[in-house]
């Protein structure tokens, strides 16, 4: 099972897709190092998550609890504070650390309201490969802003010797907006064809199963069908700032419980866990995020291998990648069936717009309710 914790919703990015900036949480509300201690050993992958969480002073004491909870364990970052995670790399050089870049330097600096922000994760993530760090990498959101970017992206981690992770576009209650769709899904569609290709020609296993994980993001762009059900609640969880467990970040009813008046297997093998899973095998949303997409592709026997479809997909499109034959895309994504098209609506950068910030509310099950229904198709 994968687990995503949400340290924080404070942020120092003014990300023009995401408003968790403007509804931080205050420090006195956010998840308790001995709620932490709650967290079951045995864990797949445990991401620590934001907001921003380099902003918690205690991270360092977040990982030493956590680190020996996973198999793997990572940190989503801005990367705007590179050096508040030196010390952790240090300790832990097999912890995997991803830092959010969105394009080339105008591009990614605009989208995500940073001054000098490329740079400053170009040069830290330099830095904690130079301490040892052994799985470090680059995370692209894609959209129309920045698709003309991932060759780009993709050579620079190549030269750099780290990782590429990509998610596109999606809507959820801690992002706080509901206009998160391509305005051309065609063209971004498209747009990731190329970056498959390479990543099939490598020698890296993970690029290959990544190269799927991009069809599918291809699909989600388009506003196809996703292509294995989702199985959030039981293969994911995720933990807010103020301790509550969800199926996902997506939908803000499928709340299970809260870690700080129950334990986990109270709340994970509960009635109400049960619930949450009829209505996940039900959900009509159209996600296809790392944390659940990565899940769905696993098998459920054996979770270090994937199931059948992604591996005979792999497979058969890492020959033809091989031998320069076309991969017919097509085959694989509805290009003729696009989803919703917003129109007059275009993403504002906050990299020079000021904006007041409204801590959001500590009462119980109430952080969301005024953030309205997310749509995803």
């Amino acid at each position: 099972m994968d687990l995503t914790i949400i340290s924080t919703y404070r942020c120092n990015s003014h990300c023009s897709t995401c408003n968790i900036w403007q509804h931080p949480t205050r420090l006195e509300n956010e998840i308790s190092l001995d709620v932490l201690e709650k967290i079951p050993a045995g864990i797949d992958n445990l991401n620590i998550s934001g907001g921003e969480p380099s902003l918690r002073a205690d991270l360092a004491e977040m990982v030493a609890i956590l680190h020996p909870k996973a198999r793997k364990m990572e940190i989503s970052s801005n990367g705007l504070l590179p050096q508040r995670l030196e010390p952790i790399v240090q300790k832990y050089p097999d912890i995997k650390i991803r830092f959010s870049l969105d394009g080339v330097a105008e591009v990614s600096n605009a989208i995500r309201g940073e001054k000098n922000g490329f740079q400053t994760k170009v040069q830290g993530l330099k830095r904690l490969k130079e301490l040892g760090g052994c799985d470090l990498g680059f995370a692209v959101t894609i959209q129309d802003d920045n698709v003309q970017d991932l060759d780009y992206l993709y050579h620079l981690t190549r030269e750099m010797g780290v990782e590429l992770s990509t998610s596109s576009l999606h809507n959820g209650f801690q992002f706080h907006k509901n206009d998160n769709f391509p305005y051309d899904r065609t063209r971004v569609a498209h747009g990731i064809e190329n970056l498959i290709v390479q990543m099939l020609k490598t020698a890296s296993v993970k690029n290959w199963f990544r190269a799927y994980l991009n069809l599918g993001l291809m699909g989600k762009i388009l506003g196809n069908q996703r292509m294995i059900a989702c199985t959030a609640a039981t293969d994911f969880v995720f933990v807010d700032p103020w301790s509550d467990v969800y199926a996902c970040n997506v939908r803000a009813d499928l709340r299970i419980g809260n870690l700080k008046t129950h334990s986990w297997d109270e709340i994970y093998h509960g009635e109400q866990a049960l619930a949450i899973r009829k209505a996940v095998s039900a959900c009509s949303q159209n996600c296809w995020m790392v944390g659940t997409a990565r899940t769905a592709m696993r098998n459920p026997v054996i979770t270090s291998l994937p199931k059948f479809g992604p591996l005979w997909w792999v497979v058969l499109n890492k020959i033809r990648a091989t031998l320069g034959l076309r991969i017919p895309f097509e085959q694989y994504v509805n290009f003729n069936d696009s989803g919703h098209q917003p129109v007059g609506v275009k993403r504002v950068s906050y990299l020079e717009i000021p904006s007041t910030r409204h801590p959001l509310r500590q009462e119980q099950g109430q952080h969301y309710d005024s953030f309205g229904v997310f749509d995803n198709h």
